[in-house]
């Protein structure tokens, strides 16, 4: 058999020589192709992607197996050769070398180009998110959330793009012809523009929201009635996690009402109840007095914008007027200024005398009437 293959005998020292470094390359070389792989699904899917997964584990497994089997079929034959044995079929050291030459050279240029291309952009897209978010005031913080939506953007769909263009002409310098896959990609965008127009739909509305500047990764919104904290903004989709930790993912096409909580800032309102005998003229100045207060504060003031305006009489219920105020903050501490606010004007009205409106019921009794309800007549 090795006759057939070899000019020559093939001893046992000579064929341990040949195979197992052969073995070895092939292993180094499925090893990185199943770690580019995986990192490829990484940076397509994101965090989405489990790679413990079997529904991935087994592709990945069969990128390795495939580059295992061609990299030792490849290298064998050369292999024997440098251990001395001229081999009669296989890929020859001169096809590797003049292949090495006219087109390993361009492959590894491609791959040089299009990492460092990639690496660039990330870096590119970093320091544009940091001079952006630059400073500590508000207008920074609003700043840097839109600079973390549109860098997210940008990272994904130039990762995606420029990894695509260097697999097609890597597969061109195979002598692979990739007219079938541009062709392949025509159809599909055809079909993708006539029998997915949900997808198109929610891609065009993410884009002009992004564009837009309607909602920023961080912000407090409420989508379709359900409020909570933007976690991801994509074309696609836009993700919300509400109070109790529960994630809400939205189509961009489906989103009929949004309401941003936290654009350039934020207002919390109180309808304080207070009782009809008290002075509302009273009573107003000890809110005025709480709220410059809160403002002096050394961490509750450097949430606040502005002083505590009162709005005044806004309702009259059954047994207390309703007194509405707000506070002016920035986004998304307004809870957190609000809740300490109504413990300071709780402590102040104690401290104050200012009573706690309770239902009340006045009952009057006419001087020489009978007490005594009149009988039943038969």
């Amino acid at each position: 058999m090795t006759q057939g293959l070899f000019e020559g005998n093939v001893d046992l020292h000579t064929a341990l020589t040949a195979i197992l470094p052969t073995l070895i390359i092939s292993l180094v070389v499925a090893f990185a192709v199943g770690r580019l792989a995986r990192r490829l699904l990484v940076s397509i899917l994101g965090d989405q992607l489990s790679v413990t997964s079997p529904l991935v584990r087994g592709p990945l497994r069969l990128f390795s197996v495939a580059a295992f089997l061609l990299c030792s079929a490849v290298l064998i034959f050369p292999a024997f050769e440098l251990a001395g044995v001229r081999s009669r079929t296989g890929v020859q050291m001169r096809t590797i070398g003049e292949w090495a030459l006219k087109h390993g050279v361009k492959i590894s240029l491609i791959v040089l180009f299009a990492y460092g291309l990639i690496r660039t952009t990330t870096l590119l897209v970093r320091r544009f998110e940091h001079e952006v978010s630059k400073g500590t005031s508000l207008d920074a913080l609003e700043r840097a959330k839109r600079a973390r939506t549109l860098g997210s953007l940008v990272s994904n769909v130039s990762r995606i793009s420029i990894s695509g263009v260097a697999i097609l002409m890597v597969l061109n310098e195979f002598d692979i012809n990739i007219a079938p896959v541009l062709t392949g990609a025509g159809i599909a965008g055809l079909a993708v523009g006539f029998g997915a127009q949900t997808l198109v739909r929610d891609i065009i509305s993410g884009f002009f929201m992004i564009l837009e500047d309607q909602v920023r990764v961080g912000d407090s919104a409420a989508i379709n009635g359900i409020g909570g904290l933007v976690e991801q903004i994509n074309l696609r989709t836009i993700v919300l996690r509400d109070e109790e930790g529960t994630l809400h993912v939205f189509p961009n096409g489906s989103i009929n009402t949004l309401a941003n909580k936290s654009k350039d800032f934020s207002f919390y309102v109180i309808s304080l109840a207070i009782p009809y005998h008290e002075n509302v003229e009273r009573v107003t100045k000890l809110l005025r007095e709480v709220g410059a207060g809160l403002q002096r504060d050394p961490y509750f003031g450097t949430f606040i914008l502005a002083p505590v305006e009162i709005m005044g009489i806004d309702a009259f219920a059954e047994w207390s007027m309703q007194l509405k105020l707000r506070i002016k903050t920035v986004p998304q501490k307004q809870y957190e200024v609000g809740r300490e606010l109504r413990k300071r004007i709780r402590e102040t009205f104690d401290a104050n005398n200012v009573a706690v409106p309770f239902p009340e019921r006045i009952v009057a009794v006419r001087e020489g009437a009978d007490p005594r309800p009149e009988p039943m007549s038969q």
